[in-house]
């Protein structure tokens, strides 16, 4: 099998490389269907396989955004992203500059919201070139491939490896930011992306209990929300067993799932412990996320105060497929917490009102004309490898679904409070596409593992406890609908 699986996916490489749209929809669905059962180290390989082709322009547009659909596809098997996983990025990024052309075009030649990427035709493309001129052609291709491009990179955040890369580059996280927010107004998937973003950007946090006086640094990783940041401090923090808070401990059953385990239909109410407040004391409200808790002196700070009134949420992840943990890594001594202590608002007794905001709010990202998303200055948007990226700042979110499922189904709201998460359909793929302004056509010679460079990564994410299985690891979800339609493969405008 593995000899097959091997075959089948240099097949793949070599009509990739060739824009061959007689055998790439083919080749695709044998690498698919032989992917789940060869050994775990297989499919990694492939996986890096793939780097060069995702990196170097080597194929159509069209072409490039399947081949990350189908790395997607793998990493959700249970394959770790490796270095293909921060290659997809850099492609989303690329292309999303493009793609947010293209929506500006749009909008400053009607009021009509963009068609739907795969539903791109002539008179679309027509209509853009009104302000676009020539780069019409470009941009029109981005937007017919960013849905692609956006399931790929939702399914490579969700591992802390893709994270942490990301949070160790700021000029690439910011103008990920950008992109997200610009899109996430046009395509439900990268509400989850910016959010996913928002979760590379908080790793850690100075914890005050207001009741003790003392406090605590903790480490965390794959936390969507403060409901869950939340549930997991009472976790570690409560009880004579753990670090001696005052309580009552958490029920396993509502821990469960906020470290990668299932619901209890039996206990989905989890109860609250505390008021959380920042150190100027302002409210932390749950339904908000940890990069949003304020900072001083670099640190995110945390109060532990008493609840005006009981609080209960219901019990689950925001992003189901992103296993989250959460470690006390030290203890301040008696000195070192008075002296935070002293820099630290007094407890508030009073509610906020209900006219009242207390939510951080952080600033709108805008890209503009100095950033070099202009549409005035549209010619060349998708800049050479290495352009520097323009600086952006964050914002808030919803939650995600998995990237091959072909009729996806809204996922059960994390909290009693929070908004239904919005389903998102991983849609299909194309085929015989001429050369783009966007990508030159070079043919490469076959494509080994060890043609493969790993980008030298500076792993700053505190270390993980225990990873845990790989979500669908042990079953092979469905073929992305249109993948292996060579009738689909190509742009419907061509």
């Amino acid at each position: 099998m593995v000899d097959e699986f091997r075959a089948a996916f240099q097949e793949l490489i070599d009509a990739s490389v060739a824009t061959d749209s007689q055998h790439f929809p083919p080749a695709v669905h044998k690498v698919y269907v032989l992917a789940s059962q060869v050994p775990v180290a297989e499919r990694e390989l492939a996986l890096e396989a793939l780097t060069p082709l995702l990196s170097g322009g080597h194929s159509a547009p069209g072409i490039i955004a399947d081949l990350t659909v189908i790395a997607g596809a793998l990493v959700e098997m249970g394959t770790d992203p490796g270095p293909t996983g921060v290659e997809v990025l850099h492609r989303m990024r690329t292309m999303g500059r493009g793609a947010i052309v293209f929506t500006r075009a749009w909008e400053r030649t009607g009021n009509d919201a963009p068609p739907d990427p795969e539903s791109v035709t002539a008179a679309d493309e027509t209509r853009v070139a009104a302000t676009l001129g020539t780069d019409a052609p470009g941009a029109t291709m981005c937007w017919w491939t960013i849905r692609r491009h956006g399931l790929a990179a939702r399914t490579m955040l969700g591992h802390t490896s893709v994270r942490t890369h990301v949070r160790s580059d700021p000029a690439l996280h910011a103008e990920l930011v950008a992109i997200a927010n610009q899109l996430s107004a046009h395509l439900v998937e990268f509400d989850d992306i910016h959010s996913l973003l928002r979760m590379a950007e908080a790793t850690s946090a100075l914890v005050m209990d207001r009741h003790s006086g003392r406090g605590f640094r903790v480490l965390f990783d794959g936390v969507g929300d403060n409901f869950q940041l939340h549930t997991l401090l009472a976790d570690a923090l409560v009880g004579p067993d753990h670090h001696g808070l005052a309580g009552e401990r958490p029920d396993p059953r509502w821990v469960a799932p906020y470290l990668g385990g299932q619901i209890d239909p039996q206990a989905q109410t989890v109860r609250g412990w505390w008021n959380l407040v920042a150190h100027d004391g302002t409210w932390v409200w749950n339904e908000g996320l940890p990069a949003e808790i304020p900072t001083l002196d670099g640190e995110r700070v945390l109060i532990l105060d008493e609840q005006p009134y009981p609080r209960s949420w219901n019990a689950g992840r925001r992003h189901p497929d992103v296993h989250g943990w959460l470690e006390v890594e030290s203890e301040l001594t008696a000195q070192e917490a008075a002296t935070w202590w002293k820099r630290i608002a007094p407890a508030e007794p009073a509610l906020p009102g209900y006219d009242e905001d207390h939510t951080p709010i952080p600033e709108p990202v805008v890209l503009t004309d100095e950033d070099g998303f202009g549409s005035e200055h549209v010619h060349g948007f998708v800049p050479p490898t290495g352009a520097p990226a323009p600086a952006a700042t964050p914002a808030p979110e919803p939650a995600p679904t998995p990237l091959t499922a072909p009729e996806p189904e809204p996922e059960p709201a994390p909290t009693a409070e929070a908004d239904p998460e919005p389903a998102a359909s991983a849609e299909p793929t194309p085929a015989d596409e001429p050369e783009d302004a966007l990508v030159q056509t070079t043919l490469i010679p076959i494509i080994t593992p060890d043609m493969v460079e790993d980008p030298a990564q500076e792993d700053t994410a505190p270390p993980r406890p225990d990873p845990g299985q790989a979500p669908g690891a042990s079953m092979l979800p469905p073929l992305p609908p249109g993948v292996s339609r060579s009738s689909s493969w190509g742009p419907s405008w061509r």
